[in-house]
């Protein structure tokens, strides 16, 4: 399994990458922001356009870090990443299954299966720790939806029957998902999700972690010698790595949405930690975002028993876990894909 290594965030949008000898260094101008051993990187990401030298990318793709580019304010541009890993017989099977209905909808039902378990548990548990503070009425209706998309799953013969049990758990899910916030709810109200752009606080901080998550999804795919953009739920799309959001689907909750929910109800982050553009989309001020990182970083050494592996890893881990066994599903190693179900 690969050992967790760190991600170096260059969030100045005037910082410029460039590589001296074996270290990273971070530029601003003439002056050194930072400087980071390769050896320390597992990938890379930059939030702004001035970009990283043509050394920094040769020596990345050789050693295989990845290089994430972002826009200020956190939307995804690009990913650039070396030579394919693994062997082509285990991406020869991906394909294969990926366009044979009957073996990609097994798959896919497992990754919703993940989603919607997760998400459900998000909200048991806050019906079971704050009784008082919820109203139990709308995170119960919402629970009793989600059971039965969860049970629906087991008759879905195709992709688009899937998806549309995924939108009724979805709506119900994010429909309670107000509940969840139990700090500054008047800064913090969320009526429902909406992205491209962010239109309040929540939605804001929720499309920066699914951002930073599918990336290191889309790492931990690449890792194990899967391709990203061949899905078995996410259809083939020129451009959108297809299988890091299948995958990325089970993590949602448990790992992204619980660390948002975390950083607003420990009052971590606040509602002057964001600006309002002109069309009124929100998004996190240049502090507020590394300090998010921060804590990001600090979340993914955070320990927990993987519910498969029966083994302790760091949470950071939990992505290329299920990839390694994705992999060793389609190599026929194991009889089913056995998703993330977090207790």
């Amino acid at each position: 399994m690969k050992r967790l290594l760190n991600t170096l965030y260059a969030t100045n949008p005037d910082a410029y990458l460039s590589l001296d000898g074996e270290n990273v260094v971070v530029l601003c101008g003439e002056e050194v922001l930072g400087r980071v051993p390769m050896i320390n990187l597992q990938s890379v990401v930059s939030f702004g356009y001035r970009g990283v030298s043509p050394a920094l990318m040769g020596a990345c793709a050789e050693r295989g870090v990845d290089l994430c580019f972002l826009t200020p304010h956190g939307r995804f541009l690009s990913r650039v990443v070396g030579p394919v890993h693994g062997n082509v017989l285990l991406r020869r099977a991906q394909q294969e299954w990926a366009a044979d209905p009957a073996r990609a909808v097994p798959v896919a039902r497992m990754f919703l299966a993940g989603k919607i378990y997760n998400a459900r548990w998000c909200l048991e548990r806050v019906l079971r720790d704050h009784p008082a503070r919820v109203d139990e009425a709308q995170v119960s209706s919402a629970i009793g939806e989600m059971r039965g998309a969860l049970s629906a799953l087991g008759a879905a013969d195709s992709v688009e029957t899937l998806m549309g049990i995924e939108g009724i758990a979805a709506k119900a899910y994010f429909g309670a998902f107000n509940q969840m916030i139990l700090r500054n709810e008047i800064a913090f109200q969320f009526d429902g999700r909406n992205r491209r752009p962010p239109m309040d606080r929540v939605n804001a901080l929720l499309s920066f972690a699914y951002t930073l998550l599918g990336n290191e999804v889309a790492s931990a795919l690449e890792s194990v010698g899967l391709d990203p953009y061949v899905g078995f739920l996410h259809q083939l799309r020129p451009g959108r790595a297809s299988l890091a959001q299948d995958l990325l689907e089970e993590l949602r909750a448990p790992v992204a949405d619980r660390f948002v929910l975390t950083e607003i109800n420990l009052g971590t982050v606040s509602a002057d930690d964001f600006q309002r553009k002109e069309n009124g989309a929100y998004y996190l001020r240049d502090d507020a975002r590394k300090a998010f990182l921060a804590a990001w970083q600090r979340r993914k050494q955070e320990a927990l028993t993987h519910p498969f592996l029966k083994e302790k890893i760091a949470w950071g881990l939990v992505p290329y876990a299920q990839a390694m066994l994705l992999a060793r599903h389609l190599r026929g190693d194991l009889d089913a894909y056995p998703p993330f179900f977090w207790k």
